[in-house]
């Protein structure tokens, strides 16, 4: 049987599949109705002026899916860890705000094309993800480092986003 063993965690469990599968398709679902929702809205956002370093658009869909493995890998290992179930439902009940918020963030950018609204939502959105990851990271110090990628890619969006607002 396969196990997996976080160095430096209480997580020494059996890989429950159906959990893992679970954790990482929920932000990817939800990833994905975003995308649906905004389709179309990449020719758009070809048209306005972006400030420098602003990445190739086919960039966007392989930087987020990869975002959302990790947030659902880190979501699993909060699910499995020994932590107490009080600490490990606050960790995960803000997780799912976060993926809320995140998933209305392009909804007001690219569909309302409210562009500083959509910064200062990102903005709250970093603040709500560096909350869950000092969450994650005091249940399980593995998960709350997943999502440090997603920090300083929020971090970026937020560059990019007050950029096309100034230039546009």
């Amino acid at each position: 049987m396969l196990h997996i063993v976080i160095r430096g965690d209480a997580l020494k469990n059996e890989i429950k599949w159906g959990k893992l599968l679970g954790s990482v398709l929920i932000p990817l679902a939800l990833g994905g109705v975003s995308a649906w929702l905004t389709r179309g809205s990449m020719a758009h956002y070809g048209q306005v002026y972006k400030p420098v370093l602003s990445p190739p658009g086919w960039l966007f869909p392989v930087v987020w899916t990869i975002l959302y493995v990790l947030m659902g890998l880190a979501s699993y290992l909060i699910l499995r860890s020994d932590a107490p179930e009080e600490k490990k439902k606050r960790a995960l009940t803000l997780y799912a705000v976060q993926l809320l918020v995140n998933v209305v963030w392009p909804l007001i950018f690219f569909n309302a094309e409210r562009y500083l609204l959509a910064f200062l939502w990102l903005v709250a959105l970093f603040v709500l993800v560096w909350v869950c990851a000092a969450r994650f990271r005091a249940v399980c110090k593995r998960a709350g480092d997943l999502l440090i990628p997603y920090l300083v890619w929020l971090f970026f969006a937020g560059y990019l986003n007050l950029g096309v607002y100034l230039l546009n």
